[in-house]
């Protein structure tokens, strides 16, 4: 009988025309129903070459999903966004021209950034179709579209109008190397070497001196008062005192406060503004008049005295020089420091008085808790992410930004009287560059307006992804008919932004969760288990590894290496070691299309046996896909394919199968159980693996694609007590015992068989060649 599959081996090359296939057939074609499964798909962002290997393996992982979710009969809504707003944009394009934003003129600018972002997404897209994502390419959407920033706005002006948005001065944090705000979210905190100085404080009119540790002692012309905890004995008979600042001469006043360890540097700390967060708090509590010592450009002010003009970093340089040129230092350690970065720049950040626009969301953050709890987080360990998050939050969203390449602030100032003025929803607006829409201030009713030149923090943007996919405010009936969505699925790095803030503008926005489902995927590292980065030279570009060894191998490694939730490595040689898999799933299917596809048969014990243990599989496959898990699957597929189909059933039945030995209804018994158990491993895989199994299914089994199958259910009709270990054990025996005597596993043998085998006699023995005792 000669195969029906002739190809030796399976060739990655037929993805692209299988790809055709299922563009020209529309198989992933969404028309909304009553009932869908929409998922809010992350728009990758398109920030440099190469794309993250770990990106690629999570959108892979993604598309999983919906192949699972339309396997069991849901209609899948999988949109497809790009992310092309916010600051990397513009860091990428002023080092490509090597310019700087603010030097540039802003139209010109911002045409750079579209380009670049061009340019990257095409890129990006083009390995997002190769591996094989269901989504909808052909609506895809990108968050610099007119149509998304009319969304961005018209939510802004509906929040405006129920009294969600106000202007504040306060403390911000500040990445004066971009010069902009960022939010407490958008922070990280990176270990980095600095020097903790013991300086000496002279008590006003004695000669006793105390010592303060700091490691920002350019802050001293800031500094407004000092605070010791109040069990802090040593220190007692100062309270209340006044103590001179060293370099300024400036008196402060000793005071007692909870939050001053004992046990850091001297146990007394200055308090200036603003070191970090914790300065920020006590000025609030305390009520203490602000100094400000950095400004917008990162540089030491006016109230610096002789360090006017020099970056932080410089100046603690010279004040340390100075202060030990003044014998008031005591000492200098070399420490390790934790330092609040921006996530985006790295840059370390200050935190400096600013004006800007801030969301209300302290008042919501009991809601907040109540929703989370009410979503059901893959894998559960990763709420406590979101629940650590809202713990943490005591200000409001500071969500204004002093950038170009993001969805503009909608608001006019009266220029008599700086009333703000917000205009009518539904349009997108430009206030840098365009007349204002309305006619008269209407506080002083005069006509001349000057534009916000501010953007938003590109989470307001990211933050109604749901929204703008279930064409909120546009179609009412598609919105209704898709939102709530289903799931979002996201890396665990933005839990604390875009997960967050997009639970709290929908729920301001339309009163409920935008998901009942989380599905969160950990980092992908290099080999040695460090974060990828171009500058380290570790990162790995996915699109010559797809090319050379196709989507479904990098798929399959995708899935039997990264057990969801947890960081991952990526190695091109794992990912290469994942194609012998394929190979022997495309060997047992070349070998099985030799014989005829029989709709039905009489299962001998040993069919029996191992449908069975298909049965098992199917549960154990179902495990995983209902968990979003597709480590489970993988796995359990791999063993049972290679080490218990193929490695035992197979050669056991091989020939019965064939007709030799035994009956017509023997034969057609093997082969219906061949086909069966491999008809059944494609569609477990066909989530995982949509090429290799799709070209098998329409080979072997039915001119339909096999994603337009239902996923198979568990038969319960063979269970049998338990007897893979004795047959697998048995097996091995003999081929071990051939092994030792050198003879080859079609000579014969004579090996008596277990009793407990007795029913799998005849089977082994043609297996085996055994002889008869």
């Amino acid at each position: 009988m000669e195969p029906k599959i002739e190809e030796k081996a399976w060739n990655p090359e037929l993805e692209k025309e299988i790809l055709k296939q299922w563009t020209n057939e529309k198989i992933y074609e969404f028309v909304p129903r009553e009932d869908n499964f929409t998922i809010d798909t992350p728009p990758p962002y398109p920030s440099g070459r190469p794309w993250h290997i770990g990106a690629a393996a999570h959108y892979s992982q993604i598309d999983m999903i919906a192949r699972t979710a339309r396997m069991a009969g849901k209609n899948v809504y999988f949109p497809i966004g790009i992310d092309r707003n916010g600051l990397p944009v513009e860091i990428y394009t002023e080092k490509k021209h090597n310019i700087r934003m603010r030097e540039t003129e802003r139209g010109e600018f911002l045409k750079l950034c579209r380009a670049a972002l061009d340019d990257l997404e095409d890129e990006m897209i083009l390995i997002m179709k190769n591996l094989g994502i269901s989504g909808d390419f052909s609506n895809y959407y990108r968050t610099d579209s007119e149509e998304y920033r009319t969304l961005t706005q018209s939510t802004f002006i509906e929040l405006w109008k129920k009294g969600q948005v106000y202007l504040a001065n306060r403390p911000n944090n500040y990445d004066w190397v971009s010069g902009t705000t960022i939010a407490d979210a958008e922070i990280t905190y990176e270990d980095l070497p600095t020097k903790l100085v013991y300086m000496k404080f002279q008590i006003k009119d004695t000669e006793k001196e105390i010592i303060i540790a700091s490691t920002r002692p350019e802050l001293l012309c800031a500094c407004k008062t000092i605070i010791v905890n109040p069990e802090d004995e040593r220190y007692a008979k100062y309270i209340g005192k006044k103590a001179i600042v060293p370099i300024t001469n400036a008196e402060v006043e000793l005071k007692t406060h909870h939050s001053a360890h004992q046990e850091f540097g001297s146990g007394a700390v200055m308090v200036c503004s603003y070191g970090d967060q914790n300065d920020v708090a006590l000025f609030r509590e305390l009520e203490l008049e602000e100094i400000v010592a950095i400004g917008l450009d990162g540089k030491m002010t006016e109230a610096a005295g002789n360090y006017v003009g020099l970056k932080p970093k410089q100046a603690r340089a010279k004040i340390i020089e100075d202060l030990e040129n003044k014998g008031l230092v005591e000492k200098i350690e070399d420490i390790i420091h934790r330092t609040p970065v921006s996530e985006r720049s790295k840059n370390p950040i200050e935190i400096i008085p600013m004006e800007e626009y801030y969301l209300k969301q302290k008042e919501s953050i009991e809601k907040m808790k109540k929703l989370g709890k009410e979503i059901t987080f893959y894998p559960a360990m990763h709420k406590q992410i979101l629940m650590n998050w809202l713990e943490s939050i005591n200000i409001d969203w500071p969500i204004s930004r002093r950038r170009y390449y993001g969805t503009e602030i909608p608001i006019w100032y009266c220029k008599n009287c700086s009333e703000p003025h917000v205009p009518e929803p539904g349009k997108y607006y430009k206030p840098w560059m365009e007349k204002c829409p309305i006619n008269q201030c209407s506080k002083c009713k005069t006509t001349e307006f000057v534009g916000e030149e501010r953007t938003f923090d590109t989470w307001m943007d990211s933050s109604v992804s749901p929204l703008f996919i279930s064409k909120f405010n546009k179609d009412q009936e598609f919105f209704n008919k898709v939102y709530p969505t289903t799931i979002r699925p996201q890396a665990k790095d933005i839990v604390r932004t875009w997960l967050y803030y997009t639970l709290l503008r929908c729920e301001q926005l339309t009163g409920k969760k935008p998901w009942s489902e989380a599905w969160i995927m950990g980092y992908g590292l290099d080999e040695k288990g460090m974060k990828m980065s171009k500058s380290k030279g570790n990162a790995i570009d996915p699109l010559p590894v797809i090319e050379q060894f196709g989507a479904d191998t990098f798929r399959f490694w995708s899935a039997s290496e990264i057990n969801h939730g947890y960081d991952f490595r990526c190695n091109e040689q794992k990912i290469e070691s994942t194609k012998k898999f394929l190979s022997k799933l495309w060997n047992v299917s070349r070998f099985l299309s030799s014989f005829p596809v029989i709709e039905s048969g009489t299962p001998t014990t040993t069919d029996k046996w191992i449908l069975s243990e298909l049965d098992d599989l199917i549960k154990e496959c179902k495990k995983g896909y209902d968990e979003y898990n597709f480590f489970i699957p993988a796995i359990a597929i791999r063993e049972f394919t290679w080490n218990l189909f193929a490695a035992h059933y197979i050669e056991m039945v091989k020939a019965r199968a064939y007709g030799i030995g035994f009956s017509d209804e023997e034969r057609d018994g093997a082969i219906y159980t061949l086909h069966k158990i491999l008809s059944t491993i494609l569609k477990l895989l066909a989530p995982i693996i949509p090429f290799i199994t799709e070209y098998l299914w329409k080979t072997l089994y039915s001119t339909e694609s096999i994603h337009k199958q239902h996923q198979v259910e568990t038969e319960s009709k063979y269970n049998q007590d338990k007897i893979t270990k004795e047959i697998t054990e048995f097996n091995s025996k003999v081929w071990n015992e051939k092994k030792t005597k050198n003879l080859s596993l079609k000579d014969s043998i004579t090996i008596t068989i277990p009793e407990s085998l007795e029913s799998f006699k005849k089977d082994l023995k043609s297996m085996h060649n055994l002889a008869d005792n």
